[in-house]
């Protein structure tokens, strides 16, 4: 096979702008395709040349293979990869592109199909000798028949799709009577990710730990592995944090690991990068889960230890070369670990979060060292619009260091020190779990967020003391940026008096609540009330963006960002963002009594209320769907629906009104 000397990201955000790096520094041309929502994209201006694919929504553009392919043809690329996500595990368009004569850089189009669903790849795995979960399949089965097949595998249990991946389409049921509904929100949610709604059963295995191993194959019949990766930190199923070495596997244990999933991906004539995935149970037995015939979202922890590019591997073996020495013979150096930055809300159940990232500065001041250990993958930059469409990963920032402490204490000092300006993230949740002693020991089982709440573990990282700091120093700031902007008497600070009165008055909300900050300037220097309290307090040096400040005997350096009515403050103290209440605030006209609102911008899914319909409290009136997750809109109480004010297929807006329902029901 010829060298590939230009090549088509099938995809978007920052897996497409890793492909590019690889590409660049092969010296291999670079085609994006973009939706309207991604015009503005960092990876479009990336590439060396991009093709729009009209719409906004993956079904009408990164869904869209026919149009994928033509762009290919367009701009005479000889090879598509595909990333993961959208097309990257559809044996459909890995045929399709091979039949356009284009080079796919992924595994056999059977390989694909084969391990893509999970009940064939489960009936392969066992004939392969490798062991599985048990669970069953229920295609074809009445509910009476799914209920036995439940029991007969044993509760919990949980249901699963065939198709994909990426925690969608799954659900823990442990009572029998949750399973119907299970069955329903699985077979919906696994439909729109997916396009198939085929779901199986599986034994729900407590307390597992998620481990998985990193497979390489080329043409000429060799597969390798290259070593674990645990990745049982997960939200809704989907991982948040990944590391390798993983802290519960020696020697003994990963040669078996790896040895097992060399077997299963030889079961079924793997070629290029893929990852075969195993629950690990608290007796040290493994079995099968499912194998990810794409580039893993977490490949990097894997390039960080052993220091294999593992896109270049993919595109080297899709030339039809034999897999490298420095792939056969691969070893490991100390410890790597991801965290994914997503935004999202970690106090509110994960809610989605959506708009303008004002300031995304991920690595500040570093220095040398540490930065050559640090690295950072995304899709975003600052004044990066964040949409509904697409999966709310902002980045994913990994660490490699000697040890497993010194990873995970400076993965924890880069986030906390990140400036992300704009949208609640779960960045207070990565760097609690990253310094929490559980993790630290290594007990780091997928049911660490069910003891641990994820409420508590994501609230911003500045306590109310810090945040009081933190309003100081925007009201510095403030009103150094008000006089920059006053046509007269420039050179007087805000609230100086040749006569002491009253203190200068500034009044924020933030994350604790309500903060009153009173300062005034005069001959003695500043003096400083926080919520009615005098506190003393010595200005080094204040700018509109920078405040250094002396606070009961500590110095410390604030930086401040001012965008509309909200301060964001990040010092080492942590991050908050503060919105500035007007001194003459308007009333405001109340809500109507009973309405249920929106709690994000997104599509709506379901309506399962009607109008003078009496609701039990926990009732799901409304399913919304936003970035590839479903959230269900409940009944607060009992009562009676008096207003349906969305029908399935709207578009809503976050804190729209959905339903009204009186409390108390009608007589």
């Amino acid at each position: 096979m010829s060298r590939i000397t230009k090549l088509l990201v099938a995809n978007r955000g920052e897996i497409a702008r890793r492909v590019f790096r690889t590409c660049r520094a092969m010296g291999i041309s670079t085609v994006a395709v973009y939706s309207d929502a991604d015009r503005a994209a960092p990876f479009v201006s990336e590439a060396d040349e991009a093709i729009e694919l009209p719409g906004a929504a993956p079904a009408d553009t990164y869904l869209r293979g026919d149009l994928i392919i033509e762009a290919a043809r367009k701009t005479g690329a000889q090879a598509i990869h595909p990333g993961y996500g959208f097309l990257a595990e559809n044996a459909g368009f890995a045929t399709a592109s091979e039949n356009a004569g284009l080079v796919f850089i992924g595994p056999p189009p059977a390989a694909i199909e084969t391990m893509g669903s999970k009940i064939e790849a489960r009936r392969i795995m066992l004939e392969a000798g490798v062991p599985v979960v048990p669970g069953g399949e229920i295609t074809g089965l009445t509910g009476a028949a799914i209920a036995a097949a439940a029991t007969g595998i044993g509760y919990p249990i949980l249901v699963k799709a065939s198709a994909g991946g990426g925690g969608k389409g799954m659900r823990i049921v442990r009572d029998p009577a949750d399973l119907d509904d299970a069955l329903v929100a699985a077979g919906r949610e696994a439909k729109g990710a997916f396009g198939d709604d085929t779901l199986f059963l599986e034994r729900y295995v407590d307390e597992p730990r998620h481990i998985e191993v990193q497979v390489l194959g080329d043409t000429h019949g060799l597969v390798v592995g290259l070593f674990e990766r645990e990745c049982s930190i997960q939200r809704r199923h989907q991982k948040i944090i990944e590391e390798s070495p993983s802290p519960a596997v020696d020697e003994d244990l990963r040669t078996r690991l790896v040895e097992t999933a060399v077997k299963a991906a030889e079961a079924v004539g793997y070629t290029g990068a893929g990852t075969v995935e195993f629950l690990l149970d608290p007796s040290g037995e493994f079995y099968f889960l499912e194998m990810n015939t794409r580039l893993q979202v977490e490949h990097p922890v894997t390039e960080m230890i052993t220091g294999i590019d593992l896109v270049r591997a993919q595109i080297r073996v899709a030339e039809g070369n034999p897999l490298e020495a420095a792939v056969t013979s691969a070893s490991t150096s100390g410890h790597a670990i991801e965290a994914r930055l997503y935004a999202e809300d970690p106090r509110h159940d994960f809610l989605p979060t959506t708009g303008t990232l004002h300031r995304f500065q991920l690595l500040g001041d570093e220095t040398e060292d540490i930065l050559s250990t640090v690295r950072v993958d995304t899709g975003f930059e600052d004044g990066s619009e964040v949409s509904i469409h697409y999966d709310p990963m902002l980045a994913k920032v990994i660490v490699h260091a000697p040890s497993r402490e010194e990873a995970a204490g400076r993965l924890a000092a880069v986030l906390a020190r990140a400036h992300i300006h704009g949208l609640y993230t779960n960045r207070g949740l990565l760097v609690r779990i990253l310094r929490h002693p559980e993790f630290l020991s290594g007990r780091t089982d997928t049911h660490f967020l069910d003891r641990h709440d994820p409420a508590e573990l994501g609230a911003q990282l500045a306590d109310p003391v810090a945040e009081r700091m933190h309003a100081l120093a925007a009201a510095l700031a403030g009103q150094v940026e008000a006089r920059t902007t006053n046509p007269v008497l420039t050179t007087l600070p805000s609230g100086w008096r040749n006569s002491p009165s009253q203190l200068q008055g500034f009044t924020f909300t933030g994350q604790s609540g309500e903060i009153e900050v009173g300062y005034r300037f005069d001959r003695t220097g500043l003096q400083v009330c926080l919520g009615g309290d005098p506190v003393p307090a010595l200005l080094r040096s204040c700018t509109p963006e920078s405040v250094e400040v002396e606070i009961d005997g500590v110095l410390r350096t604030f930086a401040t960002h001012h965008i509309d009515d909200t301060w964001y403050v990040d010092s080492v103290l942590g991050h908050s963002a503060l919105i500035e209440q007007p001194r003459f605030p308007q009333s405001q006209a109340s809500a109507e009594p009973g309405s249920l609102r929106s709690p994000m911008p997104g599509k709506v899914v379901s309506v399962s209320a009607q109008e003078n319909q009496p609701v039990e409290p926990g009732a799901v009136l409304v399913v919304i769907e936003a970035m590839k997750m479903e959230h269900s809109v409940r009944a607060p109480h009992s009562g009676t629906v008096t207003s349906v004010r969305v029908e399935p297929g709207d578009q809503v807006e976050s804190d729209q009104v959905l339903i009204i329902v009186s409390e108390g029901a009608d007589e």
